[in-house]
């Protein structure tokens, strides 16, 4: 039985194992590639999506858990004012180093510009954790998000 979401602003209907994680559903049945494996276990943040405007690990939510639930992925993050700040600094600043863990990155750091559009290091420390930079490129981070918080008055 097709399982039916919103992806992106559009909606999908994909006849998959209920079972089967939301990161392969995106990837290798929809061919949306920007979302990286890390680790399969939820703890390193490769993966992070938003469903319904929230940080969610899409490596282990099985697709069912996502029947009319609108998910949004790095592709389409630069639609919103807070994505397309975020991103914007990560440019200016040269964020990434490899880039593997960097969409995973963003779609957390926007997550928190718009729960919180002036965030504290603390804030920031506390949304961030969990998104694993093999890199080491936290300070950067940390740097860009304070910059697209300045930056929110950008128009998307």
């Amino acid at each position: 039985m097709p399982i039916e979401f919103t992806l992106n602003g559009k909606r999908q209907s994909v006849d998959v194992v209920p079972q089967m994680p939301l990161l392969w559903v995106v990837r290798d049945t929809l061919g949306l590639t920007g979302t990286k494996f890390g680790c399969g276990m939820a703890l390193c943040g490769a993966c992070t999506v938003h469903v319904d405007g929230r940080p969610a690990r899409a490596c282990t939510t099985p697709i069912s858990a996502l029947v009319n639930k609108r998910v949004t992925t790095i592709e389409a993050i630069g639609n919103s004012k807070e994505g397309k700040a975020v991103q914007a600094a990560w440019i200016e600043l040269g964020v990434p180093q490899c880039g593997y863990c960097q969409a995973g990155q963003i779609m957390s750091a926007t997550a928190l510009l718009k729960q919180k559009p002036k965030p504290t290091d603390a804030d920031i420390d506390e949304a961030m954790t969990g998104n694993i930079c093999r890199c080491g490129t936290y300070t950067r981070i940390r740097a860009a998000i304070r910059q697209a918080a300045g930056q929110q008055g950008v128009k998307a």
